[in-house]
């Protein structure tokens, strides 16, 4: 069960050379976590390992953006995002992952990868806004059209720019 975490102001930034690793089961719950994963979240490995991964999610991140995640891995391709992730002291730390699902020897998955880097400082001025603007057009609307409010934003955005969202986030 996750705990309440109050999000704060306060910052962690990856260093150049971090790498943060974890495993997850097909449900999300989490199955192996580096010592940077641990460090970053400020949860412990025994509070993380069996946790579902959403235990470091910050309430600034629209909901569109895991629903697109979620589509891309469970359809058996990999994924790339920024991320802002929310600690356990509630401090936050952005990241620039790629989500890979984990394939047994007959195409079935079987959990995913995670490997998160310090996200480039030009890529987050941009998502940072896109993502305020997708999070304040999910709270405009009732819980169930959310997402679908959100999404329509951000597939404008890409229409516009004549990408998808891996090309998008590659490229800033």
């Amino acid at each position: 069960m996750k705990s309440i975490v109050t999000p704060t102001d306060q910052e962690k930034v990856m260093r150049d050379d971090d790498f943060i690793v974890s495993k997850t089961d097909p449900s999300g719950r989490i199955t192996y976590g580096n010592r940077i994963f641990v460090e970053f979240s400020g949860y412990n490995e025994k509070e993380l390992l069996g946790a579902q991964h959403n235990i470091i999610r910050h309430p600034d991140m629209p909901r569109a953006v895991f629903q697109l995640l979620w589509d891309t891995i469970q359809a058996k391709r990999e994924c790339n995002a920024y991320v802002k992730n929310m600690a356990k002291d509630g401090s936050f730390y952005w990241v620039f992952a790629n989500v890979t699902p984990d394939l047994d020897a007959a195409g079935n998955i079987i959990g995913y990868f995670s490997v998160r880097r310090k996200p480039k400082a030009s890529g987050l001025t941009i998502v940072t806004e896109l993502y305020r603007v997708m999070l304040d057009a999910e709270r405009r609307v009732d819980p169930q059209h959310a997402i679908a409010n959100s999404t329509k934003i951000l597939v404008d955005l890409l229409t516009t720019k004549g990408m998808n969202y891996d090309e998008l986030v590659l490229a800033i």
